[in-house]
């Protein structure tokens, strides 16, 4: 297809490209919308025209966002609402914290933290960028929670407030766990300084004098580290013995019982210093590894649901208005406006106006569904288009995307569907341990006398506590992922990495997965257009709202148009044009031409005077390098393709997967979720990939679930991590560095084991001292953290290769 080519313009505010036809001026500058000249004009007249000196072209396209905010943002007048938003307020000072999905570059902070340039009632804005946030305080006299979403919407930075918004918790175990960790470290530090003088000096005046108590002050500094610090361990023990499980936290919990009951003992008789310091350095260093892995990725979400979703109330058309109320109140029989862009929260009957329904976010399905006057609508599709009016047919709670997420799998997801590393080692760790200790004992009993045979065996206890052993996975498995966070991939929790390394089978959703999200390949077959043709149909495509008719428009950016005398859209049929006294259509093959032509894929047909001219063919365009991905994936495990779409796209994937790759379509939410639990019940190890709701049982299914992202900070279904989406093409690459990971723990462990054998030689043969064990304990730890630390740097220096 060909048409004039001309030198292109870039738009000041967005970058956008267009034909210089296109442009709209503005100050001697070019913008590619109305919706970008506005946004510069309200920056210019308040003074941050800096906006645009910071960095070039900073500005997200304004046009994409609907500007009609004052009705979009009319629920935060109510009271009831916006007071589960505000995170102050007193009456007169309020404080809000909106989410911004639109903040990408310093020119964002820059402007959203001089908000007060633009409205008088705003007193400070601060920035979160990681989490792209901000936080207003404003004053609640002089201006408005709605005016605020208004202001930010109409500088095309539109705060995202969805149902979850109003039912968020905060999360206060990432501070508890500050607090132990502060409390071990403090006892840690100040116990080692009050038991350093017994260690370089035997006797003498300080320590006849002053020695007991430093000791008991030691004692006392200890006790809330046990009680508190490392109640989590005991808990954890507690629960593995109650469920017959030998985890690792069974002997970390009699260790530190061991370690405290015999130095307590030795400080009350007088009889030792005791090993305060091994005690707490201990807990101090597990309680580290469990910190390091918890805030590795604190900002990210990956439990969401339908909630994270759905807009906080919809607007609703009585006989005296429109009312605006909370999607709770909204019952059958209820008409509701559904404005462009905006989600449907409630199954329907459409009653006004044709729908583009967007439903590749539930079903998979990768083109807008077209819809009529009297067509049922679901739950969890996003109009695109004009505004819209449907009748309720039911509840929130009893439509589609409610009831499916009611279903068990999306509740609950077991823990242990793939065994840990250290729980499997500790299982017979703790016994041979106990073992030691019983042949300790009842040697020296027999040798000796009870009271050495229970301090020889509380040593080999105290020695043997597998700290080295706790450590190795959370830190090798912490630095992985963090190393997997630098380049895309975000997981839950440290338990994530090692199940990937013990997968055998990937199984990938289609539509957003292997395909680009809101991005299709539009393929024109026929002879090309010449200039003329391109130019008429370049016009009669900007005028209309279709999705298809977008996409092609979109292809025709370089065309010079050609304005005809007429031209108008047919609803459900297509778009008519009359120019030069022919007869130009584009739609549906029987309208536009009085036949179809035969082709299975989503397609439009271009006719003039009823003989076709061409036909342009829609399909999701592919992320490039896919083909070498599955080729070397196919090396090592088994490959799944699933996908909601029909089979229009076989031939195009048969050609980019290995031979033997199996393919499925047509898939339901439950055919998805029910192939990944058939696959584990042939003993199969799987990992899925997916990016809609359609994909979220399959992601909780699966051993691994990562949900696959444009944008991490955007809404993606529940799973165990988030991937960027254009980081997919080196999938291996992060598998192959969880196994290396996992061998390395495996060396870890024989390192620990290395000091054990130590302990033990000095603990069986009674000749551990408080000395030896504050050498011993804390070197064992440390030289395996820095073990893993140093191997896992190198483990993961090939996610650094383009």
């Amino acid at each position: 297809m060909k048409g004039g080519k001309k030198e292109k313009l870039v738009c000041y505010h967005c970058g956008l490209e267009m034909h210089p036809s296109e442009a709209v001026w503005f100050d001697g500058k070019p913008f590619c919308c109305n919706g970008c000249k506005t946004v510069y004009q309200i920056l210019h007249t308040h003074d941050l025209s800096k906006y645009y000196r910071i960095q070039e072209t900073p500005g997200l396209r304004a046009e994409e966002a609907d500007r009609s905010a004052g009705s979009k943002y009319a629920f935060l007048d109510r009271e009831d609402i916006a007071s589960k938003l505000l995170e102050f307020d007193d009456g007169h000072t309020k404080v809000v914290n909106f989410y911004v999905p639109h903040i990408h570059c310093a020119s964002c902070i820059w402007v959203l933290e001089h908000l007060e340039r633009l409205d008088p009632g705003i007193l400070r804005s601060e920035v979160n960028f990681a989490t792209k946030h901000v936080r207003i305080t404003f004053d609640g006299e002089k201006t408005s929670l709605r005016r605020i979403a208004e202001l930010l919407h109409s500088i095309a930075y539109p705060p995202s407030i969805t149902l979850e918004s109003l039912e968020q918790k905060k999360k206060k175990a990432s501070d508890r766990l500050l607090i132990q960790l502060g409390i071990a470290g403090f006892a840690f530090g100040n116990i080692m300084l009050l038991a350093i003088p017994e260690y370089v000096q035997s006797e003498g005046y300080w320590i006849e004098h002053f020695a007991p108590v430093f000791r008991w002050i030691a004692m006392v500094l200890s006790v809330p580290v046990v009680v508190f610090s490392a109640r989590d361990y005991f808990n954890s023990a507690w629960k593995g013995i109650r469920n017959r499980i030998a985890n690792v936290d069974i002997l970390i919990a009699l260790g530190i019982t061991v370690l405290f009951v015999r130095s307590v003992y030795e400080v009350v008789t007088g009889t030792g210093q005791g090993f305060f310091d091994s005690l707490t350095g201990l807990v101090f260093f597990l309680l580290v590894g469990k910190y390091f892995q918890q805030k590795t990725y604190e900002f990210l979400s990956f439990e969401r649901d339908y909630k994270s979703y759905f807009p906080v109330a919809v607007t609703k058309i009585t006989p005296q208005g429109e009312e605006i109320i909370e999607l709770k109140d909204i019952r059958p029989g209820d008409r509701l406006l559904i404005r462009n862009n905006e989600i449907i929260p409630v199954d329907g009957i459409l009653v006004k106006n044709k729908a583009f329904v967007d439903y590749s976010f539930v079903t998979g399905e990768a083109v807008p569904v077209e819809k009529n006057p009297g067509d049922k609508l679901l739950a969890g599709g996003k109009q695109t288009g004009g505004y819209i009016e449907l009748e309720a047919t039911r509840t929130v709670d009893n439509s589609y995307l409610t009831r499916l997420w009611s279903r068990r799998i999306f509740k609950d997801k077991e823990e242990g569907g793939i065994k840990h590393v250290t729980d499997k080692v500790s299982q017979y760790f703790t016994f041979v341990i106990l073992a030691i200790a019983l042949a300790a004992a009842l040697y020296w009993w027999k040798t000796d006398s009870l009271a050495t045979a229970v301090w020889v065996a509380s040593a080999v206890l105290i020695v043997a506590c597998p700290c080295a052993l706790a450590l190795a996975a959370p830190f090798a498995f912490g630095n992985v992922l963090r190393y997997f966070g630098w380049y895309g991939l975000y997981l839950k929790n440290d338990r994530v990495v090692e199940n990937m390394s013990l997968v055998d089978t990937l199984v990938f959703d289609k539509t957003g997965t292997l395909t680009v999200q809101e991005k299709f390949g539009v393929e024109f077959r026929g002879d090309s257009l010449n200039p003329t043709e391109a130019g008429v149909l370049k016009a009669m495509t900007k005028i209309s709202n279709h999705p298809l008719s977008r996409l092609i428009y979109k292809t025709l950016k370089d065309v010079e148009p050609v304005t005809p005398e007429h031209v108008q859209e047919v609803p459900g049929k297509g778009i008519l044009a009359y120019y030069d006294g022919r007869t130009w259509k584009l739609g549906r093959g029987h309208w536009a031409a009085g036949k179809e032509p035969g082709i299975d894929e989503t397609h439009s047909v271009f006719a003039v005077d009823n003989r076709i001219r061409g036909i342009f063919v829609f399909r999701g365009k592919y992320r490039e390098g896919l083909a070498d991905l599955f080729r070397r994936l196919a090396e090592r495990y088994k490959l799944y393709v699933l996908s909601g779409d029909n089979e229009s796209e076989r031939p195009v994937l048969e050609k980019m997967l290995p031979e033997g790759t199996q393919m499925f379509f047509n898939q339901s939410v439950h055919d998805k979720t029910d192939f990944i639990a058939s696959l584990q019940k042939e003993g199969r190890r799987v990992m899925m990939l997916g990016d809609g709701l359609n994909d979220a049982g399959a992601l909780r299914q699966a051993d691994v679930g990562i949900a696959v992202a444009e944008d991490v900070n955007v809404f993606t279904p529940s799973s165990d991590g988030i991937i960027k989406a254009d980081r997919i093409p080196r999938l291996d690459r992060y598998l192959d560095t969880a196994i290396r990971a996992r061998k390395i723990i495996y060396a870890a462990f024989v390192l620990a084991f290395i000091y054990n054998v130590a302990g033990l030689s000095f603990a069986v043969t009674d000749r551990l001292t408080p000395l030896v064990a504050a050498i011993l304990m804390p070197l064992s730890s440390i030289s395996v953290v820095v073990f893993v630390t140093v191997l896992t740097w190198w483990a993961a220096r090939k996610l650094k290769k383009d």
